[in-house]
């Protein structure tokens, strides 16, 4: 095994990441050119038009010029299997970052309608020239904003977007972990899940969705049930960490 794989904190870039870890919470960037980086470096060495090829050009970058937290290719599998299982029409990503988890969701469904929130107009530009060169732009939308903001972003989406009462088959979390729980019942509240929506959190161990992970754990069986997977964080296997999948049962 690579052991710049297995101890991430060899490579330079992890020094750095932690360090900007702080500005990247509130800005949705880490301020030293990296996701730019990253779509320079897609469009200058992954083929046009090949979604396998950009995604693994993805992971190339990550791991060999400065880590990113995409939900990467040992989670992103995970992923992968839960889009196949319910083969969704309309999917919901909040956190777009690079790109790359929603590009990973348009290829295990290729029938489905991607909208995925960002807060950086940044990274929405980021992963815009991603999908435009994976082929998939017309297919991905990139909703700049938060559901955390009283109900604007939200109603965006019902308005600009078509979301209503029970259209979501897939909803993916991998935002501010702090708001797992409540951009969760925001969009219960909206009644825009049915039974049979599968709910997929990344980072709920590290860096952690405390609230969330116990919400679910209280609501195993009665709103939802919930499978818990073991895995790593991103881009190494050192840390362990939790990806839940939670399939909605309530009415």
């Amino acid at each position: 095994m690579d052991l710049k794989r297995r101890l991430p904190f060899l490579r330079p870039s992890f020094l750095t990441l932690a360090l900007r870890l702080p500005r990247f919470v509130k800005t949705g960037q880490f301020g030293d050119g990296r996701e730019q980086a990253c779509a320079a470096y897609v469009e200058a060495n992954a083929r046009r038009g090949d979604v396998d090829d950009v995604l693994k050009t993805v992971d190339t970058f990550a791991m060999e010029k400065s880590l990113l937290v995409n939900v990467g290719d040992e989670k992103g599998e995970l992923l992968d299997a839960a889009v196949r299982r319910v083969d969704p029409k309309l999917a919901l990503e909040l956190g777009t970052y690079c790109g790359y988890s929603a590009l990973r969701i348009a290829r295990a469904a290729p029938d489905a309608r991607v909208v995925t929130v960002e807060l950086s107009p940044d990274n929405a530009e980021v992963a815009r020239r991603i999908w435009t060169h994976a082929g998939v732009a017309d297919r991905i939308t990139c909703v700049v904003g938060t559901i955390g903001d009283g109900g604007t972003t939200l109603d965006t989406l019902a308005n600009d977007q078509g979301f209503g009462t029970g259209s979501v088959d897939l909803l993916f979390i991998d935002h501010e972990k702090s708001a797992y729980l409540s951009d969760l019942q925001s969009i219960l509240s909206r009644g825009w899940l049915h039974r049979g929506t599968i709910v997929v959190a990344d980072n709920v161990r590290i860096p952690g969705a405390p609230k969330y992970r116990a919400y679910m754990r209280e609501q195993q069986g009665k709103l939802w049930d919930t499978v818990e997977h073991k895995t790593h964080v991103e881009y190494q296997s050192l840390v362990p960490d939790l990806v839940l999948e939670s399939e909605y049962v309530g009415d």
